[in-house]
């Protein structure tokens, strides 16, 4: 499946703001949104004014970014969430955020999504006991994540468990154990990342 492959940090630049694609990195006095102001290419310095449209389309490349996700699958997730029950925006962040990738970033068991994603792919956990190596995987309530026995004694998740902050209250982690739960569905309140997401919902109803 096709990727992007740049540097994460034009990826930044390019939205103006910090999508914590780099893990510590973004945290730190090498964060290049914070060293360079302007957008990526010759013309980057040159802002103009958006329109209604370009504001629309900034910020489902945004969301996008945020969860590293090609075209493709970021309007799936958009199909499923207008036939769920609700507001189309929250149910649309909710599928996000309950992705396999998602849920091991937000269980403080890597550092950034991308590196989530990798980890999964290598094979590093389990779901229910199970082999689970599809980072898109949709987890429901009651799903346990586990780190394979075989990973547990890697230098890579005890450094992780040792600075891995509290976790969002939909999620109960166990960092001796290298485990966690989906006890509950992300709310709104839970998301807190920037997003305005009516305005990807206005924009795919075009």
């Amino acid at each position: 499946m096709a990727r992007y492959t740049g540097p994460s940090c034009r990826l930044c630049r390019r939205e103006g703001q910090k999508l914590y694609l780099k893990g510590d990195r973004c945290y730190s006095d090498k964060c290049a949104v914070s060293r360079r102001q302007s957008v990526p290419g010759q013309h980057g310095a040159r802002r103009s004014k958006l329109s209604g449209y370009g504001t629309q389309l900034r910020e489902k490349q945004k969301v996008k970014r945020y969860y590293g996700l090609i075209e493709k699958q970021f309007r799936e997730s958009y199909e499923k969430a207008t036939n769920l029950p609700g507001i189309t925006g929250e149910n649309m962040l909710r599928l996000l955020e309950l992705r396999f990738d998602s849920v091991v970033y937000r269980m403080g068991l890597a550092s950034s999504r991308k590196e989530a994603r990798q980890l999964v792919g290598h094979n590093h956990f389990t779901i229910n006991g199970k082999k689970a190596n599809i980072p898109s995987m949709s987890l429901k309530v009651g799903d346990v994540i586990e780190v394979k026995e075989k990973s547990k004694s890697s230098s890579k998740f005890k450094d992780l468990a040792e600075k891995a902050q509290t976790t969002p209250k939909w999620i109960e982690s166990d960092y001796e154990k290298l485990t966690g739960k989906v006890i509950a569905l992300p709310t709104r309140e839970d998301i807190d990342l920037p997003i305005e997401e009516h305005l990807i919902i206005e924009l795919y109803s075009r």
